[in-house]
Order: C-alpha cells, then structure tokens, then sequence
C-alpha cells in the first residue's frame, strides 16, 4: 500500500492543459543560444590560452573507440533514468511512453538553467497533461529527487571508507573525504526529518488558518514525498534497483572511459571521488551546468592529485558527451512524446482510476474507476 492514498483527478481547463511557461520556445531557444556560447567561449579558451599548451596535447591524442564506449555508457544511463522515473511515478505506464518523457526530462535538464529541476519540471507538465492528478505528481517527484540522490550519499560512504581502510586503490587525503561524507550522512538525517516536520507544521497551519493554505499543501506535499520515497526503498522494486543503481554507475563510468580517452587512467575510487565532489558544481544556475560542472570537476581531480592536463581533457570531453547526446535524444523523445499526449494519454491517466484526461480530437475522457 502506498505511503499516500491517490486522490482522483479533477477536470481541466484548456489553459490547465497548456505547455508550461517554462517550456516556452523563446525561453529554450535563449537557454540553446546560451549554452552555445559558452562552449564556444570554452573552445576559445581552450585553443588560445598559451598556458593550456598540455591540455591541447592532450586533446589531440583522444582515442575514438573509447569515445564511442562513454556515448554508449551515457545512453545507458539515459535508460536506467527511464527505469526510475517509471518505478517511481507509474509501473503502470507503457515503457515506450516512460522513455519519452524520461529521456525529454533529460534533454531538458541539459539546456535549462535550473540545477535539474527543469526536467522534473518538463515531466510533470506531461503527466498533468496526461491526468495525474497534482498531489501525486508533487509528492513523487519529491521521491523521484531524493530517491536519485541515494546512490551519490551511499556512494561517497563506500568510497571513503574503502580508502580509509585501502580496500580501494588510491591515495586521498582523508580529511578531504571525510567532510563530503559528513555532509552526505546530515544530508540523509535532515530528509527524514524535514518529512515529519513538515507534516506537522502543515496540521499547525491549517489549525490556525482554518483552511487548507498553499503553503500547507505543500509541506503535506513535501511530508508525502519522503514517506514515499521510504516506501519505494522498503520495496526493493527490481527495475528501480537497477535504475538508481546504474543511473549513476553508468554516467561515473563515462569519466572513467575519458579519462582511457585521453590515456591517463586514475584508480577508479578517485574518478568516483571526484565525479560526486565535482558534479555538485551543477547547482549552479547556468545552462547545462557549464562552467560550475567542468571547474567543480576538474578542482576535485586536481585535489585527489590527478594531473591537470588529462583531468581537464577528460573532463571536457565528458562534459560534451553529457551534453550533446542527452540534448539531441531528448529533442526526438520530444517529438515522439507531443504524438503521445496528442492519441495515448490513457495509458497515462490509468495510473489514477477515475482521472480526466484531455485527448486531442475526442476531448475530455474520463478513467472508469
């Protein structure tokens, strides 16, 4: 039984069915013009700046095949993103739709400025399109973002305690590691606790408004989605198991691929290291995360004592692959997924007994409970 009863759908208006705000073509195509222009500001740096002489050597040598593996081992990741998204929002929902809108999410995630929330964001606008109703949208992609964060805390935890230990090969100064596992073990006790703490204050809300607020339907949102992101973990679902697992590995094992790209090979704890202290760098509100991703990255290589050249050029290429190939996968996932709200948005909708649907052409239809 889910840690939250279901709600039924109400009916929508047209204008509730729109495209989100933030998926307006103006606003994607500045997000697009802006990411062009800081890779190419990247390029110019790269070719230009005479103290960058080793970087480009090293560029120059990049070996092709191990290219072709990083693309694949990030379609991978793509694939087990889908597994996740539909373990968490509808096991029901066909894998051909979960693709389309899991893979759009990401290629949303690579042009909008939004730390990652942009295709959380894509997403839920299709599934409130398709009839889901908003209570559950909220709460499970509350559960969706903690439940992706897992695997990067239980990382850093085994990584550190293996090199404390020398279970793994690497040298790392162990204070360095300590403080992101410190962080990563509060992390987890501040979650849970937000959860209960939200449910009450949104009772002593409510108490003292007398009605249901915002504010308080979102703190129940909030309360929800941690208690449904224990629950989802207590099931130990296969298919989700799997895509938190190799969600994460995959994309790691992208690095790991450029860095034999570029041939200088760190231990592989350190290239996991470094991947979950650098990747926080993507927080930082710019396009595709360019700029905080690369230098977060390449500061925390350089600080587990890989050498700058191969460490920036393994980086970059990685950064380019984590870009482009989500970018263009999610562009035709897009297409497929207008098709798909446009004729089968009940396969959708059957997640929620009893929802309204809007189906283009045959307009509003309502789920038999």
């Amino acid at each position: 039984m889910e840690a939250s009863s279901n709600v039924a759908t109400a009916p929508r208006r047209a204008r509730e069915l729109a495209p989100s705000p933030a998926f307006e073509r103006s606003r994607v195509r500045r997000n697009v013009i802006g990411l062009v222009v800081a890779v190419l500001v990247i390029v110019a740096v790269v070719t230009l700046v005479p103290g960058l002489a080793s970087v480009r050597d090293r560029l120059a040598q990049v070996s092709g095949p191990w290219l072709v593996v990083a693309i694949t081992l990030k379609l991978l990741s793509g694939v087990s993103y889908v597994a996740v998204f539909r373990s968490v929002f509808c096991r029901r929902m066909s894998w051909r739709i979960s693709a389309q809108i899991g893979l759009s999410e990401l290629g949303a995630n690579a042009v909008l400025p939004t730390g990652g929330a942009g295709g959380l964001a894509l997403g839920a606008w299709a599934l409130h399109r398709s009839g889901m109703s908003t209570e559950r949208i909220a709460r499970r992609s509350v559960a969706f973002f903690l439940l992706t964060s897992v695997p990067n805390v239980l990382g850093v935890f085994i990584i550190v305690l293996g090199l404390a230990v020398g279970v793994f090969e690497g040298h790392a100064n162990l204070a360095l590691s300590i403080v992101p596992a410190a962080v990563a073990g509060c992390a987890i006790v501040l979650t849970i606790a937000a959860g209960g703490w939200a449910d009450q204050a949104a009772r002593r809300i409510e108490e003292r408004a007398g009605h249901t607020t915002r504010f308080a339907k979102a703190l129940r949102w909030l309360s929800d989605g941690v208690a449904d992101c224990l629950w989802l973990l207590r099931r130990r679902e296969p298919w989700l198991v799997f895509g938190l697992i190799g969600y994460l590995a995959f994309d790691v094992m992208i690095m790991w691929a450029t860095f034999h790209a570029f041939g200088y090979v760190p231990p592989l704890a350190i290239i996991w290291m470094g991947y979950l202290i650098g990747e926080l760098g993507g927080l930082i509100p710019v396009p595709g995360g360019i700029g905080g991703v690369d230098l977060g990255l390449i500061g925390a290589f350089v600080l587990y004592h890989v050498p700058v050249a191969p460490a920036t050029a393994a980086v970059l290429a990685y950064r380019a692959i984590a870009l482009v190939v989500p970018a263009v996968v999610g562009l035709v996932a897009g297409l497929f997924l207008r098709r798909s709200l446009a004729h089968e948005a009940v396969s959708i909708a059957n997640c929620e007994p009893g929802g309204e649907v809007e189906i283009i052409g045959r307009g509003v239809v309502q789920m038999p409970a």
